[in-house]
């Protein structure tokens, strides 16, 4: 009989200092768990919020993602999860040099460059467009609203490279490219 998902995430906790290897983990779907990140970044498991962030940080931390599906995963076990928007809130920012750094709500840290993009995906009730960065392996963050007022205030208003665009776009640099953050 298989050691339960606690046990085994214990073991990898200690065998591994920051992320296991997940994308090289492909064991058979085990089925699906009550588990639920929700858009405002908190994570449900049987209806009740996992308040215990290291639990929090250790689920993230065996986290993948599969197209659209989100799942947990250890080297002989694949649980499915529901993700409402994406797993990750970017909850700070800061400059070091000449880069942008960003700090999501489980501890990664994320330089904004190449490999972490910035991109703008509607969200909210009208949708919007909101700030939007790849945190690792196909796993995204979204800025909160502390964070995106942060970038606006260190954006530098441009007019529109391409028309017939009208409005004035907000641009980042960091890591020696720029990002769009935004027109308004």
């Amino acid at each position: 009989m298989a050691e339960p998902l606690f046990k085994q995430l214990e073991k990898l906790q200690d065998e591994f200092r920051g992320h296991p290897p997940v994308a090289k983990w492909n064991p058979d779907l085990c089925g699906d768990m009550d588990l639920v990140i929700q858009a405002d970044g908190h994570w449900i498991h049987e209806g009740t919020e996992i308040k215990r962030q290291p639990l929090v940080d250790l689920f993230a931390s065996i986290l993948k993602r599969e197209g659209r599906h989100y799942y947990l995963v250890t080297p002989v076990e694949k649980w499915r999860i529901r993700v409402e928007d994406v797993p990750f809130l970017i909850t700070q920012a800061a400059r070091e040099g000449e880069q942008i750094l960003f700090t999501t709500n489980t501890g990664d840290v994320v330089t904004l460059n190449k490999a972490h993009p910035l991109h703008l995906k509607p969200f909210g009730d009208p949708p919007q467009p909101v700030p939007y960065i790849v945190v690792r392996d196909g796993l995204e963050g979204r800025m909160s609203r502390d964070v995106y007022y942060q970038l606006i205030d260190w954006a530098e208003p441009r007019p529109p490279q391409e028309p017939p665009a009208r409005l004035c776009q907000m641009w980042l640099k960091s890591n020696g490219e720029e990002f769009l953050l935004g027109e308004y």
